[in-house]
């Protein structure tokens, strides 16, 4: 093989690995076709978006599935998976402060681990962003079916509200939330950050509101055989609710639109992740104090909050209100997560390794309008038509790939670009990062079967699209930067 500029032959195996120079990613920061991403973004705009693509239907449902394995526990459940989870956000937060644009664990894996590595974790990431934002678009429509029968008696019909194969024809409320997030990210980026500001303080505001009414209501009794089953109960609910604190890495694609992101983005991701624990902890304590732990298997999963406030008060305007914070709480999940992958496909774009027409930035609005228009018509489709079931536990061991690879990539530039300014440095190096790939292997290794295979295949697709298309329009390869350097 040789590079678009006649170098000398390049050995196939080290094309594979060829990185792209730190100084050349960032240098390019913001630039697309036709114009420049613009720089918005404020540390407290950044730290909401994280919280807004963390905190959404997980804390609303996962007590309902982690409650029974752990008892009273969960609570020791939810420290446990934070502290997994900031071994990845420490990682996350070196890079993000040294290599600070919108391609987040793709940009990061380019620069460190090669571009075969990198385009995987970039079709990982395709993967997790849009169907997990998929099946929580599906979501919102039970929880706005619920806040109209509390609110006024009356509920969506079956037919408009769910999938062929699950008793409906197509899901519109799955189809309106997306809409809605699409309208807002293509009025700008500071009108979205805005947007998620309010949705988020709101949804804060609701689970607060939580708390406050489950604490009138708490019995230390229920807290009693405190860890029923154990240490043993506590991983494995650990490992459940784990997958509630997917998100906080959402700024690090905002790189690009940040207005100080050496500064902002490492401090976003740490805080954003202190943010989500201290309410997941808060809530979770609440609805155990509030209601015996057995009594969460009866009540089910999809509705543990609600029927913790219905113990506590036994009204329904208290649901009500819970059931508007859900909605609130989906719809900002939405316009977070198809941010990042609008901005993950960005880069990837101006990589030459999918299409250009994603990284087009409209002169006006200074936003990749197309890119957002044709994530947001194939989150329409698979959210509108396509029963998920299953497929979304695939997005967990994609979004654990990425984060391993974002630790290992601390440890590989740490070795070959000491010299590098990095805002914020992982304590404890190299233990730090090692341990982030050590759970997060642990965590992948636990998950079922069908997940592996279905993450295998996605793999090989994604392989054929990178040796059919990537690797041919690689600007890398055809640049002054792809040399052959490995």
């Amino acid at each position: 093989m040789k590079t678009g500029t006649g170098a000398a032959p390049v050995s196939f195996g080290r094309s594979l690995l060829r990185t792209k120079p730190v100084d050349a990613i960032v240098a390019e920061g913001g630039r697309g076709e036709g114009g420049e991403l613009k720089r918005t973004m404020s540390l407290l705009q950044l730290t909401l978006f994280s919280v807004g693509a963390t905190l959404g239907t997980g804390i609303f449902v996962v007590l309902g599935e982690a409650v029974p394995k752990a008892g009273p526990a969960v609570v020791l459940s939810f420290v446990l998976a934070a502290v997994t989870a900031l071994f990845s956000a420490l990682s996350y937060a070196e890079l993000a402060g040294t290599i600070p644009v919108s391609g987040s664990s793709y940009s990061y894996s380019y620069a460190t681990l090669g571009e075969l590595v990198a385009w995987v974790c970039g079709w990982c990431l395709l993967l997790e962003y849009a169907v997990s934002v998929s099946a929580v678009a599906v979501g919102w429509g039970s929880y706005l079916s619920a806040f109209f029968d509390d609110a006024a008696g009356f509920t969506i019909p079956a037919e408009l509200s769910g999938p062929p194969g699950e008793g409906g024809i197509v899901n519109v409320p799955a189809v309106i939330v997306v809409m809605f997030a699409t309208f807002l990210l293509l009025r700008g980026t500071s009108e979205s950050a805005t947007a998620n500001t309010v949705m988020v303080f709101l949804k804060i505001g609701v689970l607060l509101f939580f708390c406050a009414v489950a604490f009138t209501a708490f019995d230390s009794g229920n807290l009693s055989s405190f860890a029923p089953m154990g240490w043993a109960g506590i991983s494995a609910a650990g490992s459940k609710v784990f997958f509630s604190y997917i998100g906080f890495d959402a700024a690090s694609t905002a790189g690009e639109e940040a207005k100080n992101p050496r500064r902002d983005l490492p401090l976003a991701i740490i805080l954003s992740l202190v943010i989500v624990t201290v309410i997941y902890v808060l809530v979770g304590l609440a609805a155990v104090g509030a209601m015996h732990w057995e009594r969460f298997d009866i009540s089910g999963s999809e509705a543990s909050l609600a029927a913790v406030l219905d113990a506590a008060t036994g009204r329904t305007w208290p649901s009500m209100i819970l059931s508007l914070g859900a909605v609130i709480a989906i719809a900002s999940v939405v316009l977070t997560v198809m941010y990042g992958q609008t901005r993950i496909l960005f880069a990837m774009s101006r990589d030459g390794l999918v299409p250009p027409v994603f990284q087009k930035v409209s002169p006006g609005r200074r936003v990749p309008v197309a890119n957002t228009v044709i994530v947001a018509g194939l989150i329409s489709i698979l959210a509108a038509a396509i029963p998920l079931g299953r497929l979304v536990d695939a997005t967990s061991i994609g979004t654990l790939f990425a984060f391993a690879l974002v630790s290992v990539g601390v440890i590989v530039l740490r070795r070959t670009r000491p010299d590098l300014p990095r805002s914020f440095r992982t304590p404890l190096y190299p233990l730090t990062p090692l341990l982030g790939v050590g759970f997060c292997v642990y965590l992948m290794a636990g998950l079922g079967g069908v997940t592996w295979v279905v993450f295998l295949l996605w793999t090989l697709v994604g392989l054929a699209a990178y040796f059919l298309y990537g690797r041919r329009h690689s600007r890398l390869a055809a640049g002054p930067a792809g040399k052959g350097a490995p």
